[in-house]
């Protein structure tokens, strides 16, 4: 009996230990909600002039502030660790909150990402900065924007605008710093991957064999 535990604990156990840590999906099956039922975009328009809706998307939202350029290296972040690796699931949007008047800036940026990424999923959209400190707030976020009307953090909203993270005390997490890389390519990466299981579980479970998250 007792040979039988040293063997289970030299060789069953670190096995078991090395397939955990190396998933590196959190033990959430389901994602838990931070914010339900968060308000859509209204009349704010893109780039190109269109609208963008919440509604039946996976989006990850930002906010650039009027320093956009010169934070633009948190945007490349995020573009290299979760959007290159992800945006042919067509059911996903990167979203990003811009102050009217850094339309320049923000074609700046899209045309930079352009030679090296399809950016079909790249949404900047515009409005007053009043709006977008009402907008923000009704999120009902710990973090708040800077002077700027910006943060570095993004934030994961399901399809149907629940804005999702953990819920744990010691490890709440309403967003992601893409100021920190380690940040994205970690937690975040976790957390997304907990969101496309969630609808890649209820696909097949209606027997749906589409691409679409």
């Amino acid at each position: 009996m007792k040979k039988n535990i040293v063997l289970f604990s030299l060789f069953v156990l670190p096995i078991v230990a090395y397939l955990f840590f190396a998933s590196g999906v959190n033990g959430y099956t389901k994602l838990p909600i931070i914010t339900p039922k968060t308000a859509d975009f209204g009349n704010w328009k893109s780039l190109n002039g269109e609208k963008v809706s919440l509604n039946g998307k996976v989006t990850i939202l930002g906010f650039s502030g009027t320093d956009l350029l010169k934070n633009r290296g948190n945007l490349f972040n995020l573009n290299q660790k979760i959007y290159q690796r992800y945006h042919d699931f067509k059911d996903l949007q990167f979203v990003i909150v811009c102050p009217i008047g850094t339309e320049v800036e923000a074609k700046k940026v899209l045309d930079a990402f352009t030679a090296f990424t399809d950016v079909s999923q790249w949404h900047f959209i515009f409005a007053p900065t009043n709006e977008i400190t009402a907008y923000y707030e009704q999120l009902h976020l710990v973090g708040k924007l800077d002077k700027t009307f910006g943060t570095s953090y993004v934030y994961i909203l399901d399809k149907e605008r629940n804005l999702r993270g953990r819920k744990q005390k010691k490890e709440y997490k309403e967003g992601y710093d893409t100021f920190h890389p380690a940040d994205l390519s970690n937690e975040m990466l976790d957390d997304f991957k907990v969101i496309l299981y969630e609808y890649r579980a209820a696909l097949k479970k209606n027997h749906n064999a589409s691409r679409q998250i």
